[in-house]
């Protein structure tokens, strides 16, 4: 037995299931992010940087363009394989945020990219300090389904009525650990970012790599998909098109260890 907090069981049992169909359907990131990553994190060649909650690697080619060397932690084994596939060029740990493979003040910053409420934690937040220099920089990434759209409110309608209690960035529980002891205060700022594809791919089966609808048994995940082919089907902007695009904002934040 042990004390260590797991991973939630719809992330490990969704992520493990579908780390291929997440690896293929979700979208990567707004270009705009690598000044971000350099003025507010101060990424550059000679530091070090933490991907943590790296999943398939979706923000690691962000983190590689900066110079920076990056260390990769993912906790999940099918999803740490495909990024060593992908990135060979990158460590890649297994850890969780709680109990972090890295040594005291190793890292200039740490980056959870579309991660961070899964280990919402204050017991996290003190590993991430523990393991920064002092000033090194965490950010927390997410792209954010974009509300404004109309569409949007009737998928988000089909894929919440499963969500159980698996951990969410729009619920903004992830906030209630801030301010943080040993952190400067968040700032943010946003992007507009759009996923452009075949509807199949950037809306089916984004809607089917997401953690608690990938956990679901077959059939269940199957009338999922059957009702987003429906809303698709239903949808002027959508319907009968080869490339559609899935509009998301994307949130960025930043703060740094203080002593």
């Amino acid at each position: 037995m042990t004390d260590r907090p797991s991973i939630h069981h719809a992330a490990a049992k969704g992520f493990g299931a579908a780390a291929e169909a997440y690896q293929e359907s979700r979208p990567d990131y707004p270009a705009a992010l690598a000044d971000w990553l350099r003025d507010e994190l101060g990424l550059a060649p000679g530091r070090v940087v933490v991907d943590l909650g790296a999943g398939t690697g979706k923000f690691t080619p962000l983190l590689n363009a900066t110079g920076a060397r990056v260390v990769a932690v993912e906790p999940v084994e099918a999803m740490r394989a495909l990024l060593v596939a992908a990135h060979p060029d990158v460590e890649a740990l297994p850890g969780e945020a709680d109990h972090l493979p890295l040594a005291d003040a190793s890292v200039d910053a740490i980056v959870c990219a579309q991660s961070f409420h899964w280990f919402a934690r204050p017991a996290a937040l003190s590993e991430m300090r523990r393991a920064l220099k002092p000033g090194g920089a965490l950010g927390l990434v997410w792209n954010v389904r974009d509300a404004r759209v109309a569409w949007m409110a009737a998928l988000t309608k089909i894929l919440d009525r499963h969500q159980g209690d698996a951990p969410r960035h729009e619920s903004g529980r992830w906030r209630e650990v801030f301010p943080a002891p040993g952190f400067t205060p968040l700032t943010e700022r946003r992007f507009a970012y759009e996923h452009v594809g075949s509807p199949e791919r950037v809306i089916v089966e984004r809607a089917l790599s997401v953690s608690f609808i990938a956990a679901l048994p077959k059939d269940e995940q199957a009338r999922v998909a059957d009702a987003v082919r429906a809303l698709i089907a239903a949808t002027p902007s959508l319907a009968g098109r080869a490339t559609v695009s899935f509009p998301y904002v994307t949130h960025a934040y930043a703060c740094r260890r203080r002593d």
